[in-house]
């Protein structure tokens, strides 16, 4: 079994910014899915606060628009990939979020 990240893309809105009635119904929909991975979810991870890129040239700029992580266990990139059906960071379907996918590889020299 491998381990994936799944990095949050897209411009989303803090839930402190929210009613309580909205930021419930959020955490809400995180739930459902959270359950529906079960065990595979290894890591809930965290939200993203502000950041800056730095750059190989010694400059800073901004960051990408990423706004978390999780990681999820799985024995394929396509069975990692079928454990973001239902994600509530893919329910919007208008094209300004995506769940960025990559499988961790074990640092080489710690084999």
């Amino acid at each position: 079994m491998a381990n994936y990240m799944m990095i949050y893309r897209g411009e989303a809105t803090d839930t402190s910014d929210m009613s309580e009635e909205d930021a419930a119904a959020v955490m809400a929909k995180w739930g459902v899915w959270m359950e529906s991975v079960g065990p595979a979810l290894t890591s809930v991870g965290a939200p993203f606060g502000r950041g800056t890129s730095l750059v190989d040239d010694g400059t800073t700029r901004s960051a990408l628009s990423l706004t978390g992580y999780s990681v999820v266990e799985a024995d394929s990139a396509e069975t990692a990939r079928a454990l973001a059906d239902g994600h509530p960071y893919l329910s919007d379907g208008n094209g300004e979020f995506s769940i960025e996918l990559f499988e961790l590889m074990p640092v080489p020299f710690e084999e």
